[in-house]
């Protein structure tokens, strides 16, 4: 992601004509520095950010930062808590949930970019919490992990109700930190 904008990228962002971005810098309303020798304007990606908050704009979606939130859904702790070690490892955020009901509350606070699921458990089961993500509009971004040690046919039926991705217990740490990661659209550092 660019560190500097153009009047020209901000115009873009903004869906406004060059000209008004230059009389925004003009006015001192969008803080900038101009090239030596040449005048161009350049502003500061962070410069540009307090502007669109300062002004009650919406930040464009890629210039949003990343969500690193992992929601992970298994009634067996040691399993969430193993799952929860390799993320925080990975630099994700993470809360755990132990039953579906749970996962629902948690949802709507919480606001993950992932959801890692158990399809076996108690009262709410994976599948019905797959049918309630499915149809809610609030969710349509959230991506759905399956991690289960049922079989594959059942995991493929996850995939067919609508998971993103579906890993067989026990996990491959490397393989489901680069499947968290790619739906989350992250990179990885180190």
């Amino acid at each position: 992601m660019k560190k500097n904008l153009t009047t020209g990228d901000i115009a873009n962002y903004c869906s406004v004509h060059v000209r008004t971005v230059i009389r925004w810098i003009e006015r001192g309303k969008l803080k900038a520095y101009q090239l030596p020798g040449r005048g161009d304007n350049r502003v500061r990606l962070k410069d540009f950010l307090v502007f669109l908050e300062t002004h009650g704009m919406p930040v464009p979606e890629e210039l949003q930062p990343a969500n690193r939130r992992i929601l992970i859904i298994d009634d067996d702790e040691r399993v969430a808590k193993a799952i929860q070690r390799s993320l925080r490892h990975a630099q994700f955020e993470t809360l755990i949930a132990t039953s579906g009901f749970e996962a629902g509350a948690l949802l709507n606070s919480f606001k993950p970019a992932v959801m890692t699921l158990d399809l076996r458990m108690p009262g709410m089961d994976g599948f019905e919490v797959l049918e309630f993500v499915q149809k809610s509009e609030e969710f349509k971004k959230l991506k759905i992990i399956v991690v289960s040690a049922l079989s594959r046919a059942e995991l493929d039926k996850a995939l067919a109700r609508g998971a993103d991705a579906a890993l067989e217990k026990p996990l491959d740490d490397d393989c489901f930190i680069e499947t968290v990661a790619r739906l989350a659209n992250v990179e990885l550092t180190g």
